[in-house]
């Protein structure tokens, strides 16, 4: 795998040298571009399913999944002028977003990796991304959090751009890894994922990854509440207790190998924590300024490539 920046071609340098994975307790490091901010997982695992357990699919929002959907739906209507038309949602999950938009009118359609959940909803769903050209042209196409976890990010934009209608809409939410939660709290910081999060992606860097694969942003989104509330929550327990994100796996019902004792303790110090952050999270939806950012770009008439 190359050293070497996918935007600035320059080296990258190490920033965490070692972030741990809370599901394998492997650790990993992440190299970053001093030009960009661009961030890299280090090694790339040659294998990514060992680390996708059987829990990792669906339920990924416990609680606030149809808020969140709804939140992205009323956000993409604001892309497209309140036009509906074809959508395509990559890493779609269970499907929960695309039903939403379907509720307001979209013809819709799905990757996923794991699209059991999603087939049985009744949504066309594929494996690959390439493959989804038998639903489109689209009208839209969203990537809620999926686009760091792709091996190769600009290769997937060339063919995002050519599944896109003309005037089509792109809109991709990934973690704002320069960020003040980021900075702040971080090789503890919820976001980084490892290895699942393969890229850690600054704002210039995600502009410049659209902008040179004939992409042009026109709008920009800088939050999404649960996650910028549970970045400075978690990430500020991960620095306090052993058993990474524990509190973050109880609150979407995920199991995890804690004692009762060990479980209360998460529980109420993450409790605690969500309390102090909300502050915080209230001052970055104001500023725009979250740990969670959302860009929507159109295509040009042709792909640079």
């Amino acid at each position: 795998m190359s050293t070497l920046c996918p935007n600035c071609q320059l080296s990258l340098a190490v920033r965490f040298a070692a972030v741990t994975d809370p599901e394998t307790l492997e650790t990993f490091s992440i190299l970053t571009c001093k030009e960009c901010g661009l961030g890299r997982t280090d090694p790339f695992p040659a294998d990514l399913s060992p680390y996708y357990g059987p829990t990792y699919h669906g339920e990924r929002h416990g609680t606030t999944a149809g808020l969140c959907a709804r939140r992205r739906v009323r956000r993409l209507l604001a892309c497209t002028g309140g036009a509906t038309g074809r959508l395509l949602d990559v890493g779609c999950g269970d499907g929960t977003f695309l039903l939403a938009a379907h509720a307001r009118g979209f013809a819709i359609a799905g990757t996923e990796m794991n699209p059991v959940r999603a087939k049985a909803a009744g949504i066309d769903v594929v494996t690959e991304v390439a493959d989804a050209a038998r639903f489109g042209p689209f009208d839209a196409i969203t990537l809620w959090h999926v686009f760091e976890h792709l091996r190769d990010p600009a290769l997937t934009l060339r063919i995002l751009f050519d599944l896109l209608a003309p005037g089509g809409r792109l809109i991709l939410a990934v973690p704002r890894f320069d960020s003040a939660q980021a900075r702040t709290t971080g090789r503890h910081w919820l976001h980084l994922d490892v290895p699942r999060h393969l890229w850690h992606f600054s704002e210039l860097s995600l502009r410049r990854m659209l902008e040179a694969r004939g992409f042009v942003v026109e709008r920009r989104f800088g939050h999404e509440w649960e996650y910028d509330l549970f970045g400075w929550a978690q990430s500020w327990v991960n620095s306090r207790l052993s058993g990474k994100n524990q509190f973050f796996r109880m609150i979407t019902k995920k199991s995890g190998p804690l004692s009762p004792l060990g479980r209360l303790a998460h529980l109420a110090l993450g409790t605690a924590a969500c309390a102090a952050a909300l502050p915080l999270v209230a001052v970055e939806v104001i500023l725009g300024q979250g740990g969670t950012l959302v860009l929507a770009a159109s295509k040009t008439t042709t792909s640079e490539g």
